[in-house]
């Protein structure tokens, strides 16, 4: 078979097969399991592999993180990925928003080339993720909503990490919602950010892949006339992209329908391509 045809029959049989997606996360909420396959349902499967807790806080707490905290945290996620690796999967993902906020970009994509070169997969990681997204949108001035459990370091080290790839942070809070990831509904969702979000910023970001709020992505960029992405949503597009998914995604924001391939370009400091 002429090597232009194998790609052909690969696209083809990537459009109506099951994407079998790994998910690395040290939160015990349900977050990217539930959702990743609600927002594809019966195209995407998901596996999860927890690590200690203590890793979502790594650089969170005034200091920024030490070598060995940074050694300690590419060592229990390798040690992970290496069980998900044993499974037949087409991606991994690395679900944590804080622990992208506490140890900054450049160490969260290390992290990510260090696991995808350990397992031979495709390996994406939320906030990069939500920075190739917003550069594919073409956004440069952003909105950042948290979960109510994000509290005001956490909101600082959020804003900081956008900034320092080159947007422009106009609004950042966490949502007074419930504490309670469960209890969380898509209409409060709606509800509140239709009441807090104004008009200077060109997207909104939800940050937390604890904070179930895919379900208000539809409503809210009817209402709010812009993107309204969440780091579960930005984690799937990269990483069906990265599968070679083509299968588009219904009902879930414009960034996945159909899915944009990411842009991956404009380098930290540099003005967003407008």
């Amino acid at each position: 078979m002429a090597p232009l045809e194998a790609r052909q029959v690969l696209a083809c049989a990537m459009q109506s097969a099951v994407i079998r997606i790994g998910v690395l996360t040290p939160h015990s909420a349900s977050g990217p399991e539930v959702e990743l396959p609600a927002m594809a349902p019966g195209r995407v499967l998901t596996c999860v592999a927890r690590v200690s807790s203590e890793l979502a806080t790594v650089g969170v707490g005034g200091e920024p993180p030490t070598p060995a905290e940074l050694s300690a945290l590419r060592c229990s996620l390798a040690e992970a990925a290496e069980v998900l690796g044993e499974g037949s999967l087409h991606a991994i993902g690395f679900a944590s928003t804080s622990t992208a906020y506490g140890i900054g970009f450049d160490e969260e994509s290390a992290v990510v080339s260090m696991l995808s070169q350990q397992v031979g997969l495709p390996v994406s990681s939320t906030c990069a993720s939500a920075v190739l997204a917003l550069r594919t949108l073409d956004v440069e001035r952003l909105a950042l909503v948290h979960p109510p459990w994000f509290g005001a370091e956490l909101n600082e080290l959020g804003a900081a990490y956008f900034r320092g790839e080159g947007f422009d942070v106009v609004w950042c809070a966490s949502a007074a919602l419930s504490q309670d990831p469960g209890r969380i509904e898509p209409a409060a969702v709606y509800e509140w950010t239709m009441r807090h979000v104004g008009d200077e910023a060109e997207a909104v970001f939800v940050g937390g892949n604890g904070f179930r709020a895919a379900g208000a992505i539809a409503a809210l960029e009817a209402g709010l006339d812009r993107p309204f992405l969440t780091s579960n949503q930005v984690l799937l597009w990269d990483l069906l992209a990265s599968a070679g998914a083509s299968f588009e995604v219904d009902g879930y924001g414009q960034l996945l329908s159909p899915v944009r391939p990411p842009e991956r370009r404009a380098p930290r400091g540099s003005t967003v391509p407008r």
